[in-house]
């Protein structure tokens, strides 16, 4: 196995262990947002690409060029990106489900509100087109439905990956720019 999937895999286990554990403290009671779980996440990613690319070059025997490098570093922020997207699925989804059912709930007492309050739901209609022709009981079907997708598993694992692949391309463009121009100077070509 290359390095820099190894170094991958390794940052994405250390950054599970870290969230499970936050999980099995109850740390993620303590604010609605994973802050600090998804600042972690951030910093695995980097460290990820960093450290993967760092350890490929200074392997190499033969030079390479720019392009070459960025696929080295891309090698050790996917294998990344792959575990932890899984696991973010298995943990909304099978580990802490409790999470969302709390803001769904959150969310279904607001559309409630919003559909009582006469001033409120008249702006919604005006800002919803489809919302005219359609009776308070559908509206208020359809909104809670919405939210319920909006707030899954599936959808967050979705967005987390595609988050972290855009990620990964950058921070793999700039530790490319960064380590060609300063650690590795010699023999870019």
């Amino acid at each position: 196995m290359r390095i820099t999937v190894k170094v991958g895999l390794i940052a994405a286990t250390v950054w599970i262990l870290i969230r499970y554990g936050m999980h099995l403290a109850g740390l993620y009671l303590l604010s609605p947002a994973p802050a600090p779980a998804v600042l972690l996440n951030i910093l695995g990613l980097l460290t990820a690409v960093v450290v993967g690319l760092y350890l490929h070059k200074k392997q190499a025997t033969e030079e390479s060029n720019a392009l070459l490098d960025m696929k080295q570093a891309m090698s050790a922020g996917l294998p990344y990106v792959v575990v932890v997207g899984a696991f973010i699925y298995l943990y909304y989804g099978k580990i802490n489900p409790e999470c969302y059912q709390h803001q769904i709930t959150e969310k279904d007492v607001e559309i409630e509100r919003m559909v009582n309050d006469p001033k409120q739901f008249e702006a919604f209609k005006k800002q919803h087109e489809d919302a005219e022709v359609m009776t308070k009981e559908q509206i208020v079907r359809k909104l809670k439905q919405n939210n319920k997708q909006w707030m899954s598993a599936g959808f967050t694992s979705t967005l987390a990956i595609l988050a972290m692949l855009m990620l990964a391309t950058i921070y793999s463009m700039l530790v490319t720019i960064v380590l060609r121009r300063f650690l590795f100077p010699r023999g870019n070509s």
